[in-house]
């Protein structure tokens, strides 16, 4: 799909406008290491990536509301408009745009008319990638962009946050819409998620690619077990505190957890908070190895995450164990592991350029053998966050 292509539908969609139509891209993102750490208060690794989402928007000249969706084009256009702004099942995924523009809107930054929005996304739908926070952040950057609001990013990102939590229902931290929102070509994000202050890692891949090798194992994050997951880890800190003046799980370290894990007294809620806190300790030690320039010490602490979210936090599954095992097989893996919730979704993989190919044919073949279907393989990059990618552009 190219530019010009969703031009030529925009044109057909909407009707012609006298407004100047503009053009922004949201990436989807990966977590590098770090998983179900954000809502325990730790620190996570993502980054952007060149995948994603775009958008044409224009503004009307009323208060109409109108989206379409090239991934699902048979919904046609959704329609709503800036005086109501309610979760509407039947309007699918435009409740992403319409819980942030109703979430700008209560939040002083008021849209002096309607728009309308095409959008195209190149992230595989459901592989836990983070379309919904890529629409989101897609919708916030253009909107504040062509209204002028001057909304300053980190208020964006935790928009995007607020209506996947309040508006969508998904009790999800906030990683997905930060990385995606403050995403930087070439580099990782070292984000804690208790202050927000965060650090950028140069993540220069020059003799290695990033393979993300998606199940096609579909997962629907609202009816997953993610929200049983954080109430895991919530019940496990509350039987913590009685020994330990803390507000989250990321603020142990693995030795004072060990001293105090006997207060957490069923063995399954024992593991989730280890994974928690071992998680966290694993991302800090990531960033540390990639300051050394020491990519195989980055690679050993992936695959001693993937183990522990397999072992400890279970949301992995057959098919997602299945392509990591088949990945760390291959002599060109320096690390592997899944990213995002889990429960289906998507695995990455750093490979040697020279053994791609290779990696992606072995990988694919043992996937499929096993599991009875394909999966599917990607060549990322790690891109820039949200962004208006030209003004140029008259329809």
């Amino acid at each position: 799909m190219d530019i010009q292509t969703m031009e030529r539908k925009f044109q057909e969609i909407f009707s012609q406008g006298r407004n100047e139509a503009r053009i922004f891209f949201s990436p989807g993102r990966i977590n590098l290491i770090g998983e179900h750490t954000d809502y325990n208060g730790g620190h996570v690794f993502p980054c952007a990536i060149t995948f994603g989402t775009y958008g044409i928007a224009r503004k009307r000249d009323d208060r109409q509301i109108r989206v379409y969706s090239m991934n699902f084009e048979d919904t046609g256009v959704i329609e709503f408009t800036l005086d109501v702004l309610d979760y509407d099942k039947k309007h699918s995924w435009a409740n992403y745009p319409k819980g942030m523009i109703r979430y700008l809107q209560e939040a002083g930054w008021k849209l002096s008319s309607g728009l309308e929005v095409l959008v195209y996304g190149n992230i595989p739908n459901g592989a836990g990638l983070s379309s919904s926070a890529s629409i989101e952040m897609l919708i916030g950057v253009a909107v504040n962009e062509m209204f002028d609001l001057n909304v300053q990013r980190l208020d964006l990102v935790k928009l995007g946050k607020k209506v996947e939590n309040e508006f969508i229902g998904v009790n999800s931290g906030i990683m997905d819409q930060f990385a995606i929102g403050m995403g930087k070509e070439n580099c990782g994000i070292l984000l804690d998620c208790n202050t927000l202050k965060y650090e950028y890692a140069p993540f220069n891949l020059t003799d290695h690619k990033i393979i993300i090798m998606n199940t096609n194992k579909r997962r629907e994050l609202a009816d997953s077990k993610y929200n049983e997951r954080r109430s895991e880890c919530e019940t496990a800190l509350g039987q913590l505190k009685k020994a330990a003046p803390i507000d989250s799980l990321g603020e142990l370290t693995e030795e004072e957890f060990e001293a105090i894990k006997h207060l957490v007294t069923d063995e399954v809620l024992q593991r989730r908070a280890k994974h928690a806190v071992s998680e966290n300790q694993r991302t800090l030690q990531a960033m540390k190895a990639l300051k050394d320039s020491d990519l195989a010490e980055f690679g050993r602490l992936m695959n001693a995450s993937h183990r522990s979210l397999r072992d400890d936090y279970e949301v992995t599954g057959t098919e997602l164990d299945t392509l990591v095992e088949a990945a760390w097989k291959h002599e060109g893996t320096i690390g592997a592991r899944m990213t995002g919730a889990g429960f289906g979704g998507c695995a990455i993989a750093i490979v040697a350029n020279e053994r791609v190919d290779e990696f992606i044919s072995q990988a694919g073949s043992e996937y499929k053998e096993k599991i009875g279907y394909d999966a599917t393989f990607y060549v990322a990059s790690i891109g820039d966050g949200a962004k208006e990618t030209t003004t140029e552009v008259l329809l």
